[in-house]
């Protein structure tokens, strides 16, 4: 038994229709609201070819079918078209990134705010471990007698700063050597290198005042390296589940929730997706506490760098169509602002 054009035709009628009202959609239904020609006696025949095959379901409490996970699949791959983002939301989306540009960590967070804002789902952003990242340059500004700030910046354009309590008379000068002294030490190396060598080591040296200033900044260094080795979730729009059809059972909804009580486990799950914009749907996701759930994330870039992940999850019953051209775009605009944001640091000299 195969797909035939008119299946097909029925199919993607269903899943528009289910994804549109949440209801169990039956041929009579079908027949009123869509343009079939043919029969209700004849759709229904066709419906039961296609649950058989998998694409279709039948709840107990319904006469409808309503689509599988297989059907959703086959939708996204072979009939989903791309719907243009509206007016509004691109406006709103290249404004608030444009707003932004300065903060990395601020910029990522705003986007996942703006994407469930946009598409009524949870959205998430996550930035990535700096397992592979590597050092650009190290900073030690005065702020006053005993504090000094700790500027750490990587290549992918995560800067790190960390106000230090230093225990020893210090001068700007010698800040600045020591400053010049971490970068030309490891500029250009993995974190996780410098982290595996004997950074203390590294800056044992005959002046006495300099030694004891690298005595109490390179441990603080270290922390601070180890620290950005850390991934990020920022999440937002969880409340809108309680106002999707699926998640009005407490069970479901709890289930939910859970998976976001395992932040660590699901930003690395997150992280371990392959690049580009990627789909699962349903039993397509890892985590068990996911499979009535689908899953959109796409990649971000930092200076064409493939950085961290960004995205939404909700129900299999979703805008596929929508969604996905809403976090392409805002995707696309993010890639675009950290672009910019490392010309105007070229241009600068920086």
């Amino acid at each position: 038994m195969g797909l035939t054009d008119r299946k097909l035709k029925i199919l993607q009628a269903i899943i528009s229709d289910y994804v549109r009202t949440a209801e169990p959609v039956g041929s009579r239904t079908l027949a009123k609201r869509f343009d079939m020609a043919i029969s209700p006696a004849t759709i229904r025949n066709e419906m039961s070819d296609l649950e058989e095959m998998g694409y279709l379901t039948h709840p107990h409490t319904s006469a409808g079918r309503v689509p599988s996970d297989k059907a959703y699949r086959l939708y996204v791959n072979n009939m989903m078209e791309k719907v243009e983002v509206s007016p509004e939301a691109k406006k709103a989306i290249q404004e608030t990134l444009r707003a932004d540009i300065e903060e990395f960590d601020k910029t990522i967070r705003r986007a996942a705010e703006l994407l469930s804002e946009i598409t009524n789902l949870a959205s998430f952003a996550v930035t990535p471990s700096k397992a592979e990242d590597k050092l650009k340059f190290v900073n030690l500004l005065p702020l006053d007698d005993d504090t000094v700030v700790l500027m750490i910046v990587a290549e992918s354009g995560k800067i790190s700063n960390t106000a230090l309590k230093i225990r020893v008379p210090y001068t700007e000068e010698a800040l600045n050597i020591l400053s010049k002294n971490i970068t030309y030490n490891y500029m250009g190396r993995k974190i996780t290198e410098v982290l595996t060598g004997d950074i203390i080591a590294d800056f044992n040296t005959d002046i006495e005042a300099m030694s004891n200033l690298a005595g109490n900044i390179m441990p603080n260094f270290i922390r601070t390296l180890s620290d950005m080795l850390n991934v990020n979730l920022y999440m937002d729009g969880l409340s809108n589940i309680f106002d999707i059809p699926e998640y009005m059972d407490i069970n479901r909804a709890r289930n939910f929730i859970s998976l976001f009580d395992r932040k660590d486990e699901f930003a690395r799950k997150l992280m371990d997706r392959d690049d580009g914009m990627i789909v699962t749907i349903g039993d397509e996701n890892a985590d068990d506490s996911m499979s009535d759930c689908s899953l959109i994330t796409a990649t971000y870039h930092v200076d064409g760098q493939l950085i961290g992940k960004i995205g939404v999850i909700g129900p299999t019953r979703m805008k596929y169509g929508e969604v996905t051209s809403i976090v392409e775009y805002l995707t696309q605009n993010l890639n675009e602002t950290f672009r910019l944001e490392s010309d105007e640091e070229k241009d600068n000299g920086g």
